[in-house]
Formats: structure tokens, C-alpha cells, sequence
């Protein structure tokens, strides 16, 4: 298939007209000279480039003015597909979006992470091949691979770095195993980067500063800063659930090897092994979810309690980073506003006054898709990038040539 490989060469400045055009708005020849103040004979160049290289169509003709109406030009989002994959502790899913970032089709099955990287990679690989064909497309018609992990990756590589519910995936080459089934570009990341992505993109792109939180089996954040994720020097910025909670479980032993973290005493599992010593019917993460939903007092002062120890850490945060928004998501955010109220009262009570003026916390509302949505957002912004883009392009064209 065509390649997004980065490309120099003549074609290069065609990248210009397209970055401007992915924005879904279509233009004229004349706008989009007036928009990159470039000559309208270079504008033509470019077009008849990127037309031919299937990333952008005519859509119908613009106004008159006198004489012929003008061809009106817009992204073509149905020229390529890329691949959206979520693997989380016990499940794996799988979507198809357009260059959009619009969802095709999606599939989810139960999958447990621990079988390793080349049984659950092999899943992947299946449910892609099947939906293509669900979708009626090719795998020609994919540019690429976004992938999110529950743990540590090193980005750069994608490859997962000592993550502590995964065994056997340590170093693991994932990008090299997916492409070996399809030749593409392949992304991965930790699944909490990948929903703050989704998130951002789906609900706040006009925000320039925002935290997601995930609250289910562990604790982490995803960071968007000035409107960019950041992922720290080796990966692994955001990883609240390990940050020692003062004057709270001191003694409670963590997964990673220390005493008191945020996980070990206000994720899932600590709440529900906290229930389960009253009788009230729980016994995992899920249980918790439902006895808060029926009422139950035990379940909802924990939640708040386990809301409090978040904010703990979240004061910190907020003061530091200055976010807008701070997004709470996960399984346990389904508790609604009882994880909020108690994460809501100590961040306002301890924050700087500045920092939570206009600081809005709130659940997500995507409902479990962020980490499919913010693949496919961290995919495209590689595959549709200006060397990527030039890569397509130059191709093309010495192929028609």
C-alpha cells in the first residue's frame, strides 16, 4: 500500500494546503490563497497534488460571482482508515476511524492481559481483520495504528517498560508485532495518556490546560499542557496512584513495593476490600459501583473517603500544573458525585485560591470510549502530519509520473 513514511522532495510544500484544510471546512482555490497568502497558480499545483493522492475532493462549486462558479475543495476523511486499539486488564477493543477521527465501527471482547502480548496481539490482529471486513474495506485503506496499554511505555520505542499488571510484556516490541499483520505506522502509549488525549479532543479542544484522572483498578493522570500531552523524560508523568498519601493507610502495602500510596488505599479494589469486611454485598470494584447506585451508606461514605485521598494528591497537582478542567474517569467515576464531592472538597480547600477560580471539575461523559477515541487522535496527528503527508504525496507522484 501507499505509504506515510516522511518524504522530502518537490512535493513538500503541498503539506501547507492540506494542514489547512483538515480543519473540515471547505474552500475555494482564491480562499485557500488568501488563507496561506500563496500565488493561486501554486494553490492549483498543490490541489491537483493532494487530489490525486486521494486527501482531498471537490465538493461542489461556491457562489458566482460572474462568470463560472468556482470548485470548492474539502478533506477527503474516507481515504484512509486507521486502527484504534484499547487493551485494558480484561478486555481488548478494536475500532476503524476515518482521517476524522470519526468512529467507523468498533468491537470489544474479554481479554485478560496477563495471557501475554502474542495471544492478546493476535486477538487484535483478528478483530481488526474482522471488522475491515464488517466495513466492507481493505487493509490497504489503513495509515495506521494507535494502541493504548494499562502501563508504563517507553514512547519513543512503544514498547512497555516493567508495567506491573502485565507480565511477560516487558520490552515487548508491539509496533513491530502489529505491523508485521499490517505495514503501517503503529503508536502506542499508556491507556491513561491515551484517554486524556480522547478526552481533550472529544469534549475540550478549546481547552489549553487539562487533567484526566482515571479511577478504577489503579490510579493515574493524563497531562495536556499549552494543548500537548506530556509524557515526561521517560513516560512516566502522571503516575498519581503511586504518590504516598500523608496520614492515610501508612501501613497498607502497595503493588509497586511501597506503604501508603493513592492506589493502595482509593482504588477499586482498596474500596471494595475495605466493603467487603461489613457484609454489604461487595466484593470487587464492580460491587462498589452497583451498592453506591442502590443507596447503600458504607459504599458512599467510602467513595467520598476514597474522593478525599484523590484530592490529596490532586491539591498538589492543580497548584503545580494550573489546569482548566480536571476530568475524573474510570469505572469508579460511574459513582458520580460522590467520588467528585469528596475530590471536589479537598482540592478547593487546599489548592491555591488562583489555581481553582475558574477550575471546573467534573466526570467524563464519554461513557468508556476516551481510550478508543484518544488512539485514533494520537495515530492521526503522526499520519496526517506535514512530513507524513509529503511522504503520500511525493509517492503519488512519482508513481503517476
Amino acid at each position: 500500500m501507499d505509504s506515510f513514511a516522511p518524504q522530502t522532495g518537490s512535493a513538500s510544500a503541498a503539506s501547507a494546503v492540506f494542514q489547512l484544510m483538515r480543519d473540515g471546512q471547505a474552500r475555494t482555490k482564491a480562499e485557500i490563497a488568501e488563507a496561506t497568502s500563496l500565488a493561486r497558480s501554486t494553490v492549483s499545483a498543490r490541489l491537483d497534488l493532494l487530489l490525486a493522492a486521494g486527501l482531498l475532493m471537490p465538493v461542489g462549486e461556491a457562489a458566482s460571482t460572474g462568470g463560472r462558479p468556482p470548485a470548492r475543495f474539502a478533506m477527503n476523511t474516507d481515504s484512509y482508515a486507521v486502527l484504534a486499539v484499547d487493551l485494558g486488564a480484561s478486555h481488548a477493543t478494536v475500532a476503524l476511524s476515518d482521517l476524522a477521527g470519526t468512529v467507523l465501527g468498533e468491537a470489544t471482547v474479554t481479554s485478560d492481559i496477563t495471557e501475554g502480548p502474542a495471544v492478546v496481539l493476535d486477538r487484535v490482529v483478528e478483530l481488526a481483520n474482522e471488522l475491515l471486513s464488517t466495513l466492507g474495506m481493505r487493509s490497504s485503506a489503513l495509515a495506521g495504528i494507535g494502541v493504548g496499554v494499562p502501563g508504563p511505555v517507553e514512547h519513543s520505542t512503544g514498547r512497555p517498560a516493567n508495567p506491573p499488571i502485565m507480565p511477560g510484556w516487558h520490552g515487548f516490541d508491539i509496533p513491530g508485532y502489529l505491523a508485521a499483520a499490517f505495514p503501517v505506522r503503529v503508536r502506542v502509549d499508556n491507556d491513561v495518556n491515551v484517554m486524556a488525549l480522547g478526552e481533550h479532543t472529544a469534549h475540550w479542544p478549546e481547552t489549553d490546560d487539562l487533567l484526566y484522572v482515571k479511577v478504577a483498578t489503579g490510579i493515574g493522570s493524563g497531562i495536556i499542557s499549552n494543548r500537548r500531552l506530556v509524557r515526561g523524560a521517560l513516560g512516566t508523568a502522571g503516575d498519581l496512584g503511586h504518590v504516598q498519601v500523608s496520614g492515610r493507610g501508612e501501613d497498607v502495602s502497595c503493588r509497586c513495593g511501597n506503604l501508603g500510596c493513592l492506589e493502595a488505599v482509593a482504588a477499586g479494589p482498596a474500596i471494595a476490600k475495605h466493603l467487603a469486611e461489613l457484609d454489604i454485598g461487595v466484593e470487587t470494584p464492580r460491587d462498589v459501583v452497583a451498592a453506591v447506585e442502590r443507596g447503600e451508606m458504607e459504599a458512599v461514605r467510602a467513595v467520598r473517603e476514597a474522593g478525599r485521598a484523590i484530592g490529596s494528591v490532586l491539591a498538589t497537582c492543580v497548584s503545580l500544573l494550573n489546569p482548566a478542567v480536571v476530568v475524573v474517569g474510570g469505572s469508579l467515576s460511574a459513582t458520580g458525585e460522590y467520588l467528585l464531592a469528596g475530590i471536589r472538597e479537598v482540592v478547593y480547600q487546599r489548592s491555591l485560591p488562583l489555581a481553582t477560580h475558574q477550575l471546573r471539575i467534573v466526570s467524563s461523559s464519554l461513557h468508556g470510549r476516551e481510550a478508543v477515541l484518544g488512539a485514533a487522535a494520537m495515530v492521526l496527528e503522526d499520519v496526517l502530519s506535514p512530513q507524513s503527508v509529503d511522504g503520500l504525496v511525493e509517492q503519488r507522484s512519482r508513481a503517476s509520473a
